[in-house]
């Protein structure tokens, strides 16, 4: 796919090209296109696997730098997942089309190409990444030496909280959407939320639906194994086990992703349709093993939390009783099924919210489970805001938060890049 967006690097290469050539550590730059920037590379930056250590040896990390002059300002990307994404030529971001920014999007540790080999999850920290995000940006701010500013969605949204903890002075201000604060391996405030989220009849339809595909288990277990054996894909559950977790699922990827509940099948619906809808929803690769977000569930397990399940008000329909550990038993390799969660990252950030008042302005959707794990609202802070897009999911943005938000939401984020 890469070979596609790529072009041939140009004879005479451009001043930015030159300065990129001479960065220590940096490696493989290759052009590629782009509609919206007057130039665009992906390029390897070398980094240590352990930053503490740096006797446990160096990786690559992959980075894409989209170039709109060296006088803007740079949006730098904390992605938390694989940068396949960012090599096409429509990629750009919502504040760098605000601001006309530079952006240097770098890859998370341990996803797609930035992946170490050997793989040892004990360097999956955000600790390490916060570090890989500062030795980029230390490199690349003798090119670029305007205001800086981080962003990052969901997880990514997270790890733009853990770079500006950690390096605090790295970024003039920063924008993380839809970002938990998980306050442990399965945190319960998700359940709680989705117990009062929307409206009675809504909350009705998902718990009838939920009832239906239960009493229609065996069904849709044969229904899961045929699409698990056509897409040739494993999972560590059995068939009957995939259905409830799917079932347990399906309320928190309703709200997550904005579903509507006027689509959720009727009370005469079949096994066929039930299925259809329930794999809609909470799609069935979740459960497989080895998939693109498997390194996410370790750092999960390590330091950044998860959900919890509720299984109270389908117990009687349930066979799988206790979902307990489930993420461990679910999602992680063998070698990382014993990893002890530790609170000290929560900790960190938390007490650097608490503390300190960074110009910092998180976005959230008032459906997504998600905001259930949201930072706390501490009061008397000049600079760090939290916006909340009413009836919003995930995909909330400032682009589509009402009128006055969105003017109130640019009006800030001018102030501070103009100051």
């Amino acid at each position: 796919m890469l070979l596609s967006f790529c072009t041939v690097l140009p004879a005479q290469q451009s001043d930015l090209l030159q300065q990129l050539n001479k960065i220590e550590g940096i490696s493989g730059i290759e052009l590629l296109k782009s509609d919206h920037f007057k130039e665009k590379y992906v390029f390897k930056m070398q980094q240590w696997l352990n930053h503490k250590d740096t006797s446990d040896g160096k990786f690559t990390q992959r980075v894409v730098l989209c170039h709109a002059g060296v006088n803007r300002p740079t949006l730098i990307i904390t992605e938390g997942y694989g940068g396949a994404y960012a090599l096409y030529p429509g990629y750009t971001e919502e504040l760098s089309t605000l601001l006309n920014t530079n952006i240097v999007f770098v890859e998370h540790r341990f996803f797609l190409e930035s992946t170490p080999e050997p793989c040892n999850w004990n360097f999956m920290t955000g600790e390490n990444a916060a570090n890989d995000l500062h030795r980029i940006r230390q490199a690349l701010g003798a090119i670029y030496k305007n205001k800086w500013i981080s962003s990052g969605i969901s997880k990514g949204g997270m790890n733009t909280l853990i770079y500006r903890a950690f390096f605090p002075q790295d970024v003039s201000f920063s924008v993380p959407y839809v970002a938990p604060l998980n306050q442990d391996v399965e945190d319960g405030r998700p359940a709680i939320f989705l117990k009062k989220v929307g409206n009675k009849s809504a909350r009705k339809k998902i718990a009838r639906f939920q009832e239906q595909c239960l009493t229609h288990r065996n069904e849709l277990s044969g229904m899961m194994k045929e699409l698990y054996q056509n897409k040739k894909m494993e999972s560590f559950l059995s068939w009957e086990e995939m259905v409830d977790y799917s079932v347990l699922e399906f309320p928190f990827s309703f709200w997550q992703w904005g579903h509507n509940p006027d689509k959720i099948p009727g009370k005469n619906a079949t096994a066929k349709e039930l299925f259809s809808y329930l794999t809609i929803v909470v799609g069935p690769e979740y459960w497989a093993k080895e998939t693109l977000t498997s390194p996410f569930f370790v750092q999960a397990a390590h330091e950044l939390g998860y959900y919890s399940y509720d299984t109270k008000s389908l117990r009687k329909w349930l066979k799988t009783k206790s979902t307990e550990d489930y993420l461990k038993k679910i999602f992680l390799p063998e070698e990382c099924k014993n990893m002890p969660f530790d609170k000290s990252l929560y900790n960190k950030l938390y007490s650097f919210l608490q503390e300190n008042d960074p110009k910092m302005i998180f976005i959230y959707g008032e459906y997504d489970p998600w905001s259930a794990a949201r930072i706390p609202d501490f009061k008397q802070k000049q600079n760090l805001k939290i916006y909340i897009q009413p009836k919003g999911s995930h995909l909330s943005r400032i682009n589509n938060m009402p009128a006055v938000l969105k003017d109130e939401i640019i009006k800030q984020i001018h102030l501070w890049i103009e100051n």
